[in-house]
């Protein structure tokens, strides 16, 4: 235990002594461990982020129908244009057939100008939604309520807003029994729903919700429908994918050799797609900081080649005293490491300074993980173990009398 004191501390003070040769034997180690924890911290917020995004939008126990889905290129992207869209006949015909499912919602979306006297908001996104949309979850007012069923059903020209859409339209203004002008119809706003934040800088607050009808009226009833569904018992959620499935096949006559022409998915399918994308991120990032931790390497065995040369007589007066050649070899391997695991230290600091500045200054989440900061000072341990060896064993079959002749 005391040798290994003594050559930490002999190390600490060679860092010390020379701190501009320390400062270059370390820079990889700490630009590599800088990277990883930086990109791993910011992933791992952005997972976090990304489900609660994805629960809030899809819900969890239900499951989605659309006409396009998620697609991971322009290609995939024609091919599912092709598909035809989604209509309401459809959506009732998915409600009436499956006994495991408790509702269907419909909805389409467009973007519009909306106004109030003199004040106008771009490109607000419009939702418009069918009469079971209450029976999920993705609105809820805290001023004012919700349109109603027979409001949704009769095409009423209602309407529930963002926050941040009352906010900027109103400005402290009731917003409640007011009309806006949407897309050229007058809407009374019956609702402000819930602050629901922003995901990677868009607001989410920024919409507006009227009944489906009244949407096709302005927008035209051209426009696939995205479809929400929520089975009788979660626990159920498999079944009632594959009933609504059936049922949208047998609306469109496929055959049984046919593919479907629309796409089903969860949350779970979104997480799984945006999770295989943090992976391959990761994996590309393990290939650079594995290339700067070889280069790091490198440095640092050319260095501690340099060092042992140094102390070529130091060496031989311990081996003439008696020293062996694993106490050599204990010796500069401690000094490499332990220079290697300072630069890993630095660079966990580095990494962690740098998460924490893009996410104060940009939208991107960060969130520290243990087993980052252990894989980063223990990736620097191995280089130093590994890119020592060479010049351990080196000095460590010195010849004490040539050594010491050695000016």
């Amino acid at each position: 235990m005391n040798q290994f004191l003594d050559a930490i501390g002999i190390a600490v003070s060679s860092i010390w002594a020379n701190k501009l040769r320390s400062f270059m034997m370390v820079l990889g180690n700490i630009v590599a461990v800088t990277s990883i924890i930086a990109v791993v911290s910011l992933i791992q917020g952005m997972n976090g982020y990304v489900a609660d995004a994805i629960v809030r939008d899809v819900g969890v126990g239900t499951f989605r129908i659309e006409k396009v889905g998620v697609v991971t290129n322009g290609e995939e992207e024609k091919k599912a244009q092709r598909r035809p869209d989604i209509n309401v006949s459809e959506a009732r015909a998915i409600r009436s057939f499956g006994g495991q499912i408790a509702a269907v919602m419909a909805e389409s979306g467009a973007g519009s100008n909306i106004s109030w006297r003199d004040t106008t908001l771009e490109n607000t996104r419009i939702r418009g939604v069918s009469s079971e949309y209450e029976r999920f979850s993705n609105y809820n007012a805290v001023i004012g309520r919700l349109p109603s069923r027979l409001e949704v059903d009769r095409n009423r020209p209602v309407v529930l807003i963002g926050w941040d859409t009352a906010d900027k339209l109103f400005q402290g203004r009731p917003a409640i029994d007011q009309l806006i002008q949407i897309h050229g119809t007058h809407f009374r706003v019956i609702g402000v729903n819930e602050k629901k934040g922003s995901v990677f800088g868009n607001s989410q607050d920024e919409f507006c919700v009227v009944p489906l009808g009244a949407f096709q009226k302005m927008f035209g009833s051209c426009r696939s429908l995205d479809l929400t569904i929520k089975p009788d018992d979660p626990a159920q959620l498999t079944n009632a994918m594959d009933d609504a499935r059936l049922a949208l096949r047998i609306k469109r006559h496929l055959r049984p050799n046919q593919p479907d022409n629309f796409v089903v998915y969860t949350c779970d399918t979104l997480m799984d797609f945006w999770k295989a994308f943090s992976r391959g991120a990761f994996a590309i990032l393990i290939g650079v900081v594995s290339l700067s931790l070889v280069v790091g390497g490198i440095v640092i065995m050319n260095i501690m080649l340099m060092i042992v040369s140094e102390r070529t007589r130091e060496i031989g007066l311990r081996k003439a005293l008696g020293a062996r050649k694993r106490d050599i070899v204990w010796q500069v391997l401690t000094e490499s490491t332990t220079l290697s695991i300072i630069g890993g230290i630095v660079g966990t600091m580095l990494g962690f300074a740098l998460a924490y500045a893009v996410s104060k200054f940009t939208p991107l989440p960060a969130a520290i993980e243990p087993w980052a900061v252990a894989m980063g000072i223990g990736m620097t341990a191995v280089v130093g173990l590994f890119f020592g060896l060479y010049p351990a064993m080196r000095a460590a079959r010195l010849d004490p009398i040539e050594a010491l002749r050695r000016e």
